[in-house]
């Protein structure tokens, strides 16, 4: 359904440690930059599946904001992944938020969530879902 997500940094080079460390959890190369072609602000982008996530300096040249009520969920494998994405984006500049990581649920649904914000305040979700 998605072609790709892509949010904005303040912090270019600082999110790309963050997500370089923060995806690699989950199997992908550190980001390949990629300049927009008519006004030449970074641009990183990351590949996995048939996915595509991607940072970016925001092209209007305002500072990059976060979504209140957005989220940006990414699948991990198992919960052992799901710990060390966490961890991962905490090591290098992101936030813990709402509860720890654990297992939720929901009306019948099990889910293990990992909730983060990253440098430039986007709102993260590692999740798996529980048969």
């Amino acid at each position: 359904m998605f072609s790709h997500v892509m949010v904005g940094a303040n912090n270019i080079e600082e999110s790309k440690v963050f997500y370089d460390n923060l995806l690699g959890v989950l199997g992908t190369q550190p980001g390949t930059l990629m300049p927009d072609p008519l006004t030449g602000m970074k641009r990183y982008f990351y590949f996995l599946d048939n996915t595509m996530f991607c940072i970016s300096e925001p092209i209007d040249g305002n500072p990059a904001t976060s979504g209140n009520g957005s989220t940006i969920g990414f699948n991990v494998k198992d919960i052992d992944q799901g710990n060390a994405w966490h961890q991962a984006g905490v090591e290098n500049g992101g936030t813990s938020i709402e509860d720890p990581p654990g297992i939720r649920e929901y009306e019948g649904l099990k889910m293990f969530l990992a909730y983060l914000r990253d440098p430039s305040g986007n709102k993260l979700c590692g999740l798996l879902r529980i048969e």
